[in-house]
């Protein structure tokens, strides 16, 4: 079924004028590699980064083709300015998201409407924020395998714990876990033309490239196609009031990592590690990189911190331990706290049910409540020296 909708797209792209009015888009090879998962399709045109608002109702015409294939529910169509694989020239370029159309901006109440000509990026220098949305923060390792994901999840639950009201963005377009985490399942629901409406978890509003396609198909996407995915979850999003949105973000320092760095106003990144050398080396890389993109570091967290026999109660530090206590004092960040290595919190992660949310008082949900305050105080700490928590403006 994909393969027959994924040749369907391709002949009715070929039946789309290119830039010019000349050729057609598919001989012209400016479609990237088509992808299709459950009735829904995701590719990319290449365009000249300069002609990118020009060219945005070629964008438009290619997307409304695509939608009136029987079978085919959603399209997310975007325009780059990457070369096209074996082509000459110059290294590629970032992608180019498309100019708002009057419809996108028709669709925000008329006080943000305001806000956004007050102060557009192009007047104060600021990055784009998301409306509603009064802070952002990412949560990032330097590699896989430390628990980011399940730190991110019962931090954020922490958040609210603490009468924040709070969102999640899983920005792990390759592996996400944020579905599993708040045991959500389902299609976002568009709400006013490509305005989507988040899923919910324990009262938290969340968003997921795990919603789009089924839990066991491979993300086999390039950059451009990663960061076209990782805007529209985040700006193309109904999120309404929030307080804090968490950013789960890939493990690593690659380009999704610095996309979000450089094109959203982060009010700061968690830095979680496990206590072992080699993990504090890739954290020191994260770290690192946010620094250099003037993104605050409110601090680190050790996970896998130390083991308690439930036996016989004895504490094994089977990772070493202090290891990122150590690293955040050595680098001048914030230690953020301990996380111990427990059964009950792999089980409950692993079953939807995080320990916040299904055991409130006990001791690990005071851990990770006492992070929580810790992250907003470095927050509070940052503003107050003139830092800035995203303003809510409006954006594409």
């Amino acid at each position: 079924m994909s393969e027959a909708i994924k040749e369907a797209v391709l002949d009715r792209l070929s039946k789309v004028k290119g830039p010019d009015l000349e050729g057609d888009l598919v001989s012209l090879g400016l479609v990237s590699d088509v992808f299709v998962s459950d009735g829904r399709v995701a590719f990319s045109i290449t365009v000249p980064a300069e002609r990118a608002q020009q060219l945005e109702p070629l964008r438009q015409a290619a997307e409304k083709v695509v939608k009136e294939i029987d079978g085919v529910e959603a399209a997310m169509v975007a325009l780059t300015a990457e070369k096209a694989a074996g082509s000459s020239g110059s290294a590629p370029a970032a992608p180019v998201r498309p100019a708002p159309s009057k419809a996108q901006v028709g669709d925000v109440p008329p006080p943000m409407q305001a806000r956004a000509k007050s102060q557009a990026p192009e007047q104060t220098g600021q990055k784009p924020g998301v409306p509603g949305v009064k802070t952002i923060i990412a949560v990032a390792s330097g590699k896989g395998g430390v628990g980011k994901s399940t730190t991110t999840a019962n931090l954020a639950l922490g958040l609210q714990a603490n009468g924040l009201k709070v969102g999640v963005l899983d920005a792990d377009i390759y592996g996400p876990s944020v579905p599993r985490l708040f045991n959500v399942t389902g299609r976002p629901e568009p709400v006013s033309g490509r305005i989507l409406k988040p899923l919910e978890g324990y009262g938290i509003k969340v968003m997921s490239m795990g919603f789009m396609v089924e839990e066991e198909t491979p993300m086999i996407w390039r950059g451009p196609m990663v960061i076209s995915a990782l805007t529209q979850m985040l700006r193309e999003v109904a999120w309404g009031e929030l307080d804090v949105l968490v950013v789960d973000m890939p493990p690593g320092t690659g380009d999704a990592q610095l996309t979000m760095a450089q094109q959203v106003p982060l009010a700061g990144a968690v830095i979680v590690s496990t206590p072992q050398d080699l993990a504090l080396i890739d954290a020191r890389k994260g770290l690192n990189m946010f620094r250099r993109v003037d993104v605050p570091v409110l601090g680190i967290v050790e996970n896998m911190s130390y083991f308690l026999c439930p036996d016989c109660g004895a504490r094994h530090d089977i990772f070493g331990h202090g290891g990122a206590r150590a690293e955040a004092e050595k680098l001048g960040v914030p230690f953020l706290g301990e996380v111990p290595l427990d059964m009950q919190i792999r089980e409950t992660s692993d079953a939807g049910t995080p320990v916040v949310v299904s055991d409130p008082d006990g001791a690990h949900t005071t851990v990770y409540r006492a992070i929580a305050s810790r992250v907003m105080e470095e927050i509070a700490r940052y503003e107050g020296e003139g830092a800035r928590i995203a303003p809510n403006i409006v954006m594409e």
